[in-house]
Parts: structure tokens; sequence; C-alpha cells
């Protein structure tokens, strides 16, 4: 793996110098853009709005507009906004991990110790593992200032990138049920279920089978096949039939067992 970030994590007045791997990769099949006419991929360029001639990357600089004038910015003047933070993963505070809502999480990755630094590196490790908590921290990464946590996992910490609360949409305008639109019974019998469909979590079962079944299709289309259509109605379980949905759920999973 390349590290895609190398700084510290401040920690109090420890300092633990750390780079930053991508823990995730896409398992989605990539398409190509492609002319209806021949088939001849779609290439984009970057067209210069005055000249419409295309301008190579090397002339390319990002600008702000600000009073209708463009103000050009390079990576030395984004360094200089906070060079603090564009160097240092800064743990503020530590919290529980139910504080942190779920919607927040974003993405994964690998933090390794730098030269130096695998004793103080193993410290917060254990510590954060002795504790329970998350470390709440702030960094720089391409530009952006994030908000993550860092939480052990096996011999790593692991850094999540999580987003602000300011990103996240009001969910007014949602079309909610009320509050309690069901029976005690009914409820008695849907924690019933969930008991009996409890088991230790191994997601390693969990397999992408969508991307798998994409593939399969593509390779029959490339042999002239035609796929048959999977037509797929979903009908929501009203509130008169919702007791006896529950019943015949828990039979099935008796008979199952």
């Amino acid at each position: 793996m390349r590290a895609i970030w190398s700084g510290s994590i401040g920690f109090g007045l420890v300092n633990i110098p750390v780079k930053l791997y991508s823990a995730s990769e896409s398992s989605t099949i990539s398409f190509n853009m492609l002319n209806k006419k021949d088939l001849s991929p779609i290439k984009y360029a970057r067209i210069d709005e005055e000249t419409g001639k295309e301008v190579p990357w090397a002339d390319i600089v990002k600008g702000y507009k600000l009073d209708d004038e463009y103000v050009v910015m390079d990576e030395d003047d984004f360094e200089k906004a906070a060079a603090k933070k564009s160097k240092v993963i800064d743990i503020t505070n530590f919290a529980d991990e139910k504080e942190i809502p779920t919607a927040l999480y974003e993405k994964p990755y690998y933090l390794e110790p730098g030269k130096d630094a695998g004793h103080s590196y193993s410290l917060l490790l254990e510590a954060l593992k002795k504790s329970g908590k998350l470390g709440i921290a702030t960094f720089v990464l391409r530009n952006r200032e994030s908000l993550a946590v860092l939480k052990p996992m096996d011999n790593v910490i692991i850094l999540n990138q999580i987003r602000f609360p300011e990103e996240m949409r009001p969910m007014r305008g949602l079309n909610l049920p009320e509050k309690k639109a069901f029976s005690d019974k009914e409820l008695d019998l849907a924690l019933t279920l969930i008991d009996q469909y409890t088991t230790k979590l191994n997601l390693e079962e969990y397999k992408d089978t969508y991307t798998a079944e994409l593939m399969k299709l593509i390779r029959l289309k490339a042999q002239g096949k035609t796929p048959k259509a999977s037509n797929l109605k979903i009908v929501p379980t009203g509130a008169s039939d919702l007791m006896k949905q529950l019943k015949a759920s828990l039979e099935k999973k008796k008979k199952a067992a």
C-alpha cells in the first residue's frame, strides 16, 4: 500500500509520527462512456472557455472568484492557511462510541507508526483498548479540514473520517409515520423475531453479490445471449397482516433451526 498522507497524532503533549493509508476500496465495476454510433470511447477535455482550446494539466491552477476577480491559490497557500492542522491529527477529546451518530461516519483509514514511533503508538493503541473510548480529532486531508475518530482494531489504530454535524441534512420534509402506530403485542413479536435472528456476527459471510451478478450478465451479453429479466414487485405488509406475518416469520426461523 502507498501512504496518502504523513504527519503525526497530537495526543496531549505527546507527538506520534504516523502515515495514513486508505483502508477501503471499491468493488464496483468500472464502465467507459462510449459513442452509441461506433462504440468509440468518449474523451473528456479541459477546454478554455475563451479560446475553445484544450488546456494541459501543467497550465491549470486553482482560483477562487472574489468580487468578480479570480485569486489564484497554490499548494503553499493551502499549507500557510493552517500549517499545524495540515500535519497533525489533533486529538481534542475522548468519547464513548455511542455518542457518535452512525450517519456521521464517512471513510476508514489505517494509521501506521512512523520511524521511532512504535512505542508511543502502541501505548495509545493499548490505552484506547483499555478505556473503551474513541479519540475525537481534527486533521486536514487534500486541503479540506475533517473531523475524525480514532479507534483500535486488532493491532492497528483506525482513523474513521466523519462528517461535521452541519453537513447532515435536516429531516424536515420526510414523510414519516406517527411515533407509535403499532400495538404492544406487535412490538413483543418483533422483539422475539430480533432475538431469534441474533447470532455472533461474522461479516466475512457477506459478499458483494450484486457486482458478481452484474459481471455474469456482462459475460452473457458478450456471448450474444439475452439475460432474462427478474421482475420483483415489492408489496408492503399492511397493518391487518402484520401479526400474521410476524408469527409466520418466527415459525420459519424455528423450522430452519
